[in-house]
């Protein structure tokens, strides 16, 4: 038993985002804590904060996310009170997150990953398929605008973004024909069912690296917070995650760049799936290894390489 435990008159707190989806992965990283160590969910304080990519999604609805500044956007002031004590544990979209910390802060719990598919959502058609040529697709995610691109180049991309009621209420408008979204948040939201959306296989849409996946952030030298979060981490998810982000860090990933990514376990073996595309969905490049789990890391550095000698100088040109 971990020394010390939290109580409800000194809460251990749970720093988060504001939106619906943030607000449920904090509140099961507060059950699962609860469950772990016999606690009232009074001794765990779930704490809102308020980040600078919250007020400039609000300004700027319509820019894509890597002209409003990218993923630290929305990290960066949680960071910071976990970093000065404000909060004792981070908890994020891991999807979302940069592949490196700020000095003193460690990202090393996972919650168990959901669902992984992105997922058709459309009040007009059933599936991808049935979509006809020349209607509007609506997204955010330049992943899914390449992908998109490269699979239906008769499409319609136009930029989209929010959250589920926001997406749903620009689709009743005419916004767009259907949009994506992914299956681990409607499915966290408890809205499986209630919206019309429909999974789209891995095979035929690579998912973005650790998405589905709950990370918890803390302080590298609070040992105490350490302990309780080694309760409740999953070491499945985690070494998943270890060869995604890894595959992501070789490469410069960041919200500029098309990349998708699948590790899943198999006995002893991982099996890493891997793509970089252009933009424009012009050309898409993917590899699939399978080697032992404990060289995950590993797997996703040299495939990385691998994908950028086989792309060429000129594959990442529209970074410049």
């Amino acid at each position: 038993m971990v020394k010390e435990l939290p109580t409800p008159a000194s809460p251990l707190k749970i720093g988060t985002r504001g939106s619906p989806l943030a607000l449920a992965q904090a509140y099961e990283t507060r059950e699962r804590l609860s469950v772990a160590f016999d606690l009232p969910q009074e001794a765990f304080e779930v704490v809102v904060i308020k980040t600078t990519g919250d007020d400039a999604a609000l300004i700027a609805k319509d820019k894509p996310l890597k002209e409003l500044g990218g993923k630290g956007l929305f990290t960066k002031e949680i960071e910071e009170q976990l970093l000065s004590g404000g909060i004792d544990i981070a908890v994020h979209s891991m999807k979302d997150m940069p592949t490196l910390q700020p000095t003193g802060l460690l990202l090393d719990t996972y919650l168990p990953r959901e669902d992984v598919r992105d997922a058709f959502v459309s009040l007009k058609y059933g599936a991808l398929g049935d979509v006809p040529e020349g209607a509007v697709m609506g997204s955010s995610s330049l992943r899914r605008r390449a992908q998109l691109a490269q699979g239906r180049p008769d499409l319609n991309l136009v930029e989209f973004r929010g959250n589920v009621q926001t997406r749903l209420k620009k689709l009743e408008d005419g916004t767009a024909d259907a949009t994506f979204l992914a299956m681990a948040g409607l499915t966290r939201l408890g809205m499986i069912g209630q919206v019309p959306a429909s999974p789209i296989e891995v095979t035929d849409m690579l998912p973005a690296v650790a998405q589905g996946a709950i990370g918890i952030e803390r302080r590298g030298d609070d040992s105490r917070v350490a302990d309780m979060l080694a309760a409740i981490h999953h070491v499945e998810t985690g070494q998943r995650l270890a060869a995604e982000r890894a595959f992501l860090a070789a490469l410069d990933g960041s919200c500029e760049t098309p990349i998708a990514a699948l590790a899943e376990l198999n006995g002893g073996n991982l099996r890493l799936r891997g793509q970089v595309l252009r933009p424009d969905g012009s050309e898409a490049i993917n590899d699939d290894v399978t080697g032992p789990i404990e060289d995950g890391a590993k797997m996703g550095r040299e495939m990385a390489a691998k994908l950028l000698k086989q792309a060429g100088p000129d594959f990442f040109s529209w970074r410049e």
